[in-house]
């Protein structure tokens, strides 16, 4: 296996039930424990109803493409091998909506409204979600 040259994200005290989730393969949210409202990215208040009180919760994994663009500039060496690569919104069925990439699929094929579902690309400490067509 090739060393892996993409920057990868570190966890936060706010973020960690989140990446430890992803490491399990599971998709975890924060969930507002007045209204229900799902959040992401992690933060204090609810913006629905400003409580702080919150569980976390696995999510369907579940969602759309919002929006995508497709990249063709090596602004990062990581990303040299792969360009060009997809920057996709995928607005969840919970309803937050998550930058990441939509995999399995070539660029051209990806469109607005396209039903997707969480993969996770796993490296040795972090695991990324990224989407697959459903």
């Amino acid at each position: 296996m090739s060393e892996y040259l993409k920057p990868l994200p570190e966890a936060d005290e706010a973020s960690q039930p989140f990446w430890d989730g992803a490491m399990e393969g599971r998709l975890v949210l924060m969930k507002c424990s007045d209204c229900g409202q799902w959040r992401l990215p992690a933060r204090a208040h609810c913006d629905n109803c400003l409580s702080d009180k919150y569980t976390w919760e696995t999510a369907s994994g579940r969602g759309t493409v919002r929006t995508f663009g497709v990249m063709w500039q090596k602004y990062q060496p990581g990303w040299a091998a792969e360009t060009p690569y997809n920057v996709t919104i995928v607005e969840l069925e919970e309803g937050p909506r998550l930058p990441t990439n939509v995999i399995g699929i070539p660029n051209d094929q990806i469109t607005v409204g396209m039903p997707v579902r969480v993969d996770f690309e796993k490296h040795d400490d972090v695991a990324l979600p990224k989407f697959r067509p459903s």
